[in-house]
């Protein structure tokens, strides 16, 4: 039996956390019927494809994937780090068209510590270290 490369356990970790992601905001919209706001769907439209890409980039031990998959996890991290300021900072006054504004807070976890957007956000950013570390990891190869 051949160990696997560090490149494709890094992308089977990020590929991971795109996975769990995605299955998470699917259990929330159809096991407890929230209805994600705008911002949460531009969120889920940049998360849900990176499970795909990710997943047959494992597959193919393709570190080069980084190409594709940073863009869609930098601007998550992007769409994420503004939706939990807004959740901070309601004052700030946006408002969703879809499902209610993006500063409720709809299912607040572990206190209120753990929201959708930070769980959002934490998924987001490590794909991105994952995906960036399996690319840096192919080019010392």
């Amino acid at each position: 039996m051949t160990v696997p490369s560090r490149t494709r356990l890094l992308l089977g970790l990020a590929t991971f956390v795109a996975a769990v992601g995605t299955a998470g905001s699917l259990y929330f919209s159809l096991g407890f019927g929230l209805v994600p706001c705008e911002l949460c769907w531009y969120q889920r439209i940049l998360l849900y494809p990176l499970t795909v890409v990710l997943g047959v980039a494992t597959l193919d031990d393709r570190p080069t994937v980084a190409r594709t998959a940073l863009p869609l996890s930098g601007v998550g991290v992007v769409v994420a780090t503004y939706h939990v300021l807004l959740q901070l900072r309601p004052t700030l006054g946006a408002t969703c068209s879809v499902g209610g504004g993006c500063s409720s807070i709809l299912y607040p976890m572990a206190g209120g510590l753990l929201t959708i957007p930070r769980l959002s956000l934490a998924a987001f950013v490590l794909v991105t270290a994952l995906s960036a570390a399996a690319w840096a990891s192919s080019r010392e190869r």
